[in-house]
């Protein structure tokens, strides 16, 4: 596979009366993950990590123009991320620090002679970042003087623990300049020294131990904001002379200081927006905190069996929001363990139980309920819907193209399957019980239905003379293969 040329067909021109442009670092591996999946492809609440720092971008800033550094595994992340307006993807053949990937960046645009005024730079693992926060960033970035401004998180914990670049600020005794960054130290280089780290700024020499480094708690996000011309006068400065022999986008502060250059730094409102990942346990505890997001925004709309343990997308997430508005109460119940994916809708009054899990387009009407381990799904063209006051008991496995009316029952040990040539129509006010199994079947009104298995049937309700449904039982297909059973 020609890499270049893929990238290219995936990428696609720039919105040249758009100001923004954003730069998402997505070309690293991440050998701490240990995994066959490239670091930016790891999901952070159902959404690979680098598309959501693409999307927050692109919606913080306001502007569709985006390059993504794409390495390891290129054509697979950039497949992920998808081809849209405004977007192209870069190929990082070496991965020689996130300097260097800046410097590949900005040397596609030159030759598209494209110099952006602001240009922001992202990590691609940086999979909790709101555009909300991006947004905050850009309005003090713009309304400032500086030329660069960093993104800080404030660290709480062991300190050995937090692999983040420190920020070196001026102690508060330099009244003049106090408060001014220095420079950024990475937390290698911080272990590494065997003696006090020295350094000039303005004119005055100031010195710090490495205990002092690394009880630093703020720390570098990596995520940067540059003015143009600024960053492509001073990329091609920086040389990988540190520990990891890396060009370090961080090396820009201290170019910057020495050309007497502004470089302020911004604390995020919300602490957990800066977080990354480099290993498991860090992507592991990214998720519990995108989960405790979501419970927080819901947790007095609807109600949780276990705030601990449950997945509902963002996009059911919004759509509750939204229900909430209208000032109307939910009564929607989620059990412990339950998924609920992307294309589910819900209406009021729906109960869904423990361990269910739904992922598909589904559309559950006002009091649905779902029971323990039900498996409700579709493919992405086809639609389940569930009527009103219909229930689904535990275990029940029901798949795609299906309508189900309202006041149903569908007992434990049943198997419903419509496909797009043979979808299944269930009315009102039916029920189904024993172990059964139904494909491809148009079910009348108040049928009963009990240990069968229908294949592309229509299934009448006929009564007796007394008024009563007469029961459709024990209908089997024909058997096949009995010449291969003998008596023991």
């Amino acid at each position: 596979m020609d890499i270049e040329s893929e990238l290219k067909t995936l990428s696609s021109e720039f919105d040249l009366k758009n100001r923004g442009f954003s730069i998402i670092l997505a070309a690293g591996h991440g050998k701490r993950i240990k995994s066959q999946i490239p670091k930016m492809l790891h999901e952070i609440w159902g959404v690979p990590t680098v598309v959501r720092v693409s999307d927050a971008a692109r919606k913080g800033l306001g502007s569709i123009n985006q390059i993504v550094v794409v390495g390891i595994k290129a054509v697979d992340v950039a497949r992920c991320v998808g081809k849209s307006k405004g977007r192209a993807f870069v190929f990082q053949e070496e991965q020689r620090g996130t300097g260097h990937a800046v410097q590949v960046a900005m040397e596609f645009l030159a030759k598209k002679k494209i110099l952006p005024e602001n240009i922001y730079v992202f990590p691609g693992d940086m999979g909790l970042i709101t555009s909300q926060a991006i947004r905050n960033f850009k309005k003090k970035f713009e309304r400032s003087e500086y030329k660069m401004m960093i993104l800080s998180g404030i660290y709480h914990g062991n300190p050995l623990e937090n692999h983040y670049g420190r920020i070196l600020r001026v102690p508060v005794e330099n009244k003049n300049v106090s408060g001014r960054i220095i420079e950024i130290k990475e937390f290698k280089d911080i272990m590494a020294l065997k003696k006090f780290y020295v350094v000039q700024f303005e004119g005055t020499e100031y010195k710090f131990s490495k205990e002092e480094l690394l009880a630093i708690p703020e720390f570098n996000s990596g995520v940067y904001a540059f003015r143009g011309e600024s960053l492509k006068k001073y990329i091609g400065k920086i040389t990988p002379d540190n520990v990891q022999h890396e060009m370090y986008l961080t090396d820009l502060v201290r170019i910057f200081n020495n050309n007497h250059l502004p470089v302020g730094v911004v604390s995020a409102n919300e602490e957990n927006v800066v977080f990354a990942f480099n290993d498991k346990s860090a992507l592991k505890k990214m998720e519990e905190m995108a989960r405790d997001r979501v419970y927080e925004k819901l947790k007095n709309i609807i109600t949780f069996k276990d705030r601990e343990d449950f997945f509902i997308a963002d996009e059911v997430v919004n759509r509750i929001l939204e229900q909430d508005k209208k000032g109307e109460p939910l009564d929607i119940v989620i059990g412990k363990g339950v998924y609920i994916g992307s294309g589910v809708y819900m209406d009021a009054g729906v109960v869904i139980k423990d361990h269910a899990y739904l992922d598909g387009n589904i559309k559950l009407s006002e009091g649905v309920i779902i029971g323990e381990r039900v498996h409700l799904s579709t493919y992405t063209h086809q639609v389940l819907k569930i009527g009103r006051h219909t229930e689904i008991l535990q275990g029940d496995i029901i798949k795609g193209n299906l309508e189900i009316g309202e006041n149903t029952r569908i007992e434990s040990s049943v198997n419903i399957t419509g496909s797009d040539e043979s979808p299944v129509r269930i009315g009102n006010n039916v029920l189904i019980k024993g172990t059964s199994y139904i494909f491809g079947c148009v079910i009348e009104d108040n049928v009963w239905i009990e240990h069968s298995v229908l294949k592309n049937k229509r299934v009448r309700c006929i009564r007796d003379k007394n008024g009563e449904v007469q029961p459709v039982r024990y209908i089997l297909p024909s058997p096949e293969g009995i010449e291969c059973l003998e008596d023991l």
